[in-house]
């Protein structure tokens, strides 16, 4: 399934046999039979290989290697801006910025690109469908990089290597049809956005070892565990932060400010459907290369209610030790600082048909403290040491 693959795959671990309790493990809490099913849903990793909707060119290495070469080019933009300008690979493809800086301070920061091919829509609002339609976003927002389709085919023709890796990729030269080519310059993007998938974490050690009944799981430490049995349990964390991605890939109000500046509110997820109607590139429009069924649903219904205005995407859990600060702006600058929102959270901020099963926490510094250490074992190694693959020169062959 092409768009939206991890989503369904995580319903799979509902199917897979699951021992009856916790081996009684020297080291290890007595999780119970529901402790663990809860737990096992929020594997494995990696999940399947999944591509981008709408993308024939996802998967294929000439333009993976496009890609590459496009998302740290800053001739992109009229401005010296690259894709790797807020998405910096030594900050996990965030850029550790409150707010994100194009050619203009913007209202939210970039999240983190890792695992990206897994989720089921794009930005804070989710206005876009796939990772090519989403390429094309902050390329052509006057804010950002303030690009046009006439640019970036000057650039990729004007460029002797670009101009090889596109042929390469698409077997043809960057003609003068200029949409083309940027719509196909984005695809690249998204192709190899794709590739970044992170690996394996000290939780999805303990997760495989605790359901094989392992003793390696004794060296998961205790106060992650118990911040663990806190997320699934008590705290509820993972009705939104569910899965293998830890997270639902929906939006929600979390009861946090959503106000810009004086007299300018964020919409979020009721202004991202809008934009994504709107929009001539999604999964629905010509540009789309297609898919199977199931990938084009989540545009063809998507429909704007009251309640999400103000609505944020939930965000994978996965790697959030080098995202800080965290939500869609930056309010909030520690993992600390998250917990207490949330073990403080005031009911009266939610608007009026907002999320009922928030409550407040009352979280101890203790539990705050468990909790933090299961977060941060959610991060993998390398996550902020990617280093691009050395690629040598493009010849075209005759």
């Amino acid at each position: 399934m092409r768009g939206w693959p991890c989503f369904a795959a995580a319903l799979c671990v509902l199917c897979q046999p699951l021992p009856a309790s916790a081996a009684p493990l020297a080291g290890v809490l007595d999780f119970s039979a529901a402790e663990l099913r809860s737990i096992a849903r929020h594997g494995p990793w990696p999940p399947p290989p999944a591509l981008d909707a709408g993308n024939a060119q996802a998967g294929r290495e000439p333009a993976i290697n496009l890609g590459r070469a496009l998302f740290f080019e800053p001739r992109l933009s009229p401005a010296g801006l690259s894709c790797a300008s807020c998405h910096q690979p030594q900050r996990a493809f965030a850029d550790g910025r409150a707010r994100s800086a194009g050619r203009e301070l913007l209202d939210r920061n970039a999240p983190s690109l890792w695992n990206a091919v897994h989720e089921r829509w794009y930005g804070w609002d989710g206005a876009a469908d796939s990772l090519w339609s989403q390429a094309l976003r902050p390329l052509l927002d006057a804010r950002e990089m303030a690009s046009s389709a006439a640019w970036v085919r000057q650039v990729i023709a004007g460029d002797t290597t670009l101009a090889c890796r596109y042929q390469q990729a698409f077997s043809r030269a960057p003609g003068r049809d200029e949409q083309r080519v940027m719509v196909d310059a984005a695809k690249a993007i998204g192709a190899f956005v794709g590739t970044l998938v992170s690996a394996r974490t000290a939780f999805d050690e303990f997760r495989d070892a605790l359901l094989r009944g392992d003793p390696a799981a004794a060296r998961y430490p205790l106060a992650a565990q118990r911040g663990l049995r806190l997320f699934i349990g008590p705290a509820a964390c993972s009705t939104c932060h569910g899965g293998a991605m830890f997270s639902n890939g929906e939006f929600a109000d979390i009861g946090l400010p959503f106000f810009v500046r004086p007299g300018v509110v964020d919409p979020g997820r009721h202004g991202g459907i809008q934009a994504l109607r709107e929009s001539r590139y999604h999964l629905l429009s010509a540009w789309s290369d297609g898919g199977d069924e199931a990938a084009l649903l989540k545009t063809r219904h998507v429909d704007a209610q009251h309640r999400n205005f103000g609505e944020f995407k939930v965000p994978s859990l996965r790697n959030l030790a080098h995202t800080a600060p965290y939500m869609h702006d930056g309010q909030l600058a520690t993992l600390d600082a998250v917990l207490r929102h949330y073990s403080e959270l005031k009911l009266d901020r939610l608007h009026a048909d907002g999320e009922s099963i928030l409550k407040p926490l009352g979280l101890s510094a203790e539990q705050r403290g468990d909790l933090t250490a299961f977060l941060l074992s959610l991060s993998a190694e390398g996550a902020t040491r990617w280093r691009a693959p050395a690629q040598g020169d493009c010849k075209i062959r005759p």
